[in-house]
């Protein structure tokens, strides 16, 4: 048996009734830009986030760089970021001619780590900018705290928390503005791009959604030097379908993740445990293993996908090689970056599929051993 790592295939074909219906509706309504199913699910999206505001963008990256560039954040700013992170988390920062200031997770985490930030903060911070990694949400009470005693923003990164709650209430709102992505492999994914961002403060998301059409709110009167980053009015109807089965597929993904956790805990393999506090929705499974490149080739050669998020940490990309961060300034994230493996999780992951990964992990540990 051969187990992908995702089959995003696999909720189209469950839904896909309801997504051609939805397809059609809007081919034949000829609004092709904007028009009433943006604003619908819009409408929706900020509901369900527990939030008063959304503003669909083209994509997740864009939804960060406006939300950065609504807070006025440009050359000369500095904004703490992960270390530990998808490279998308940076890029936004330098789009906006701002630098990013990095910093580790906690010996054992994944996700920035609270108790670090403050030493990172100069007169040049403007923004912290927390990533809720993997689908796991990270502590953010600490992190609001310290923005308001040193009058900083907050700007979340839950591309991959779609539906995850910290204190029992939905991410969304606890910053002063979250930032989504709609990437097909994500918890809530489009059948292409699309992003968004979720508010409670009006005037934000105006200035937003202003900023993503060309800084216009009225056609050919141009009041900001904007961008054309606008949710696809097709992607919009595909995730007002998936929207209405996405906490029943993160309770899977639950279940998948409580199965391997219950399965691999007695293996020599370092795994994620969700704080008491915490509601994660499993975007993705990671582990971390000294030998991941062996135990990932003997996976493969089993017939089990897997991948590795991620295998170069950002500040040791060429692109922000300007930026001169030694290595030995971020030990975690490099040592993160040379041990983490993501086994298959997902919705449609069927129970014999788990099962196969289970017993093929414990296999390949045995013969690493």
């Amino acid at each position: 048996m051969n187990v992908p790592f995702l089959d995003v295939r696999r909720s189209y074909l469950e839904l896909k009734t309801e997504i051609d219906s939805a397809i059609g509706a809007v081919l034949e309504g000829g609004m092709y830009i904007l028009g009433p199913e943006v604003d619908a699910f819009e409408r929706e999206w900020a509901e369900f986030c527990e939030a008063r505001h959304a503003v669909g963008t083209g994509n997740g990256l864009d939804a960060l760089r406006l939300a950065l560039e609504a807070l006025d954040v440009g050359p000369g700013d500095e904004v703490i970021v992960p270390s530990h992170t998808f490279v998308a988390t940076w890029l936004a920062v330098s789009h906006c001619g701002a630098t990013p200031v990095p910093v580790e997770p906690a010996p054992g985490a994944f996700n920035i780590d609270p108790g670090q930030i403050e030493n990172a903060i100069t007169p040049r911070t403007r923004v912290i900018l927390p990533v809720h990694l993997y689908g796991q949400p990270c502590d953010l009470e600490p992190i609001l705290t310290l923005a308001r005693r040193h009058g900083l923003k907050v700007v979340e990164d839950a591309a991959q928390a779609h539906g995850a709650r910290y204190r029992g209430k939905r991410l969304g709102s606890h910053g002063d503005v979250v930032c989504w992505s709609f990437y097909p492999a994500k918890n809530l994914g489009a059948m292409g791009d699309g992003g968004a961002i979720t508010t409670n403060d009006p005037a934000l998301a105006e200035r937003i959604r202003t900023l993503s059409n060309y800084g216009s709110r009225e056609k050919y009167r141009n009041l900001l030097r904007g961008h054309n980053s606008r949710l696809d009015p097709i992607q919009a109807a595909i995730l007002r379908v998936k929207l209405r089965h996405l906490d029943a597929w993160n309770q899977r993904r639950r279940d998948i993740a409580r199965h391997y956790l219950q399965q691999l805990s007695d293996e020599n393999l370092g795994l994620e445990e969700t704080p008491a506090w915490s509601e994660a929705v499993w975007h993705l499974f990671v582990v971390r293993h000294a030998r991941r490149d062996q135990l990932r080739e003997r996976l493969a050669a089993d017939g089990v996908e897997t991948l590795i998020h991620y295998p170069i940490p950002p500040h040791r990309q060429a692109a922000f090689q300007d930026l001169g961060i030694a290595s030995q300034r971020l030990p975690m994230a490099c040592t993160i970056a040379n041990e983490v493996l993501s086994l298959p999780i997902g919705p449609h992951l069927n129970s014999t599929e788990a099962d196969r990964v289970v017993c093929m992990t414990r296999t390949a540990l045995a013969t690493l051993a």
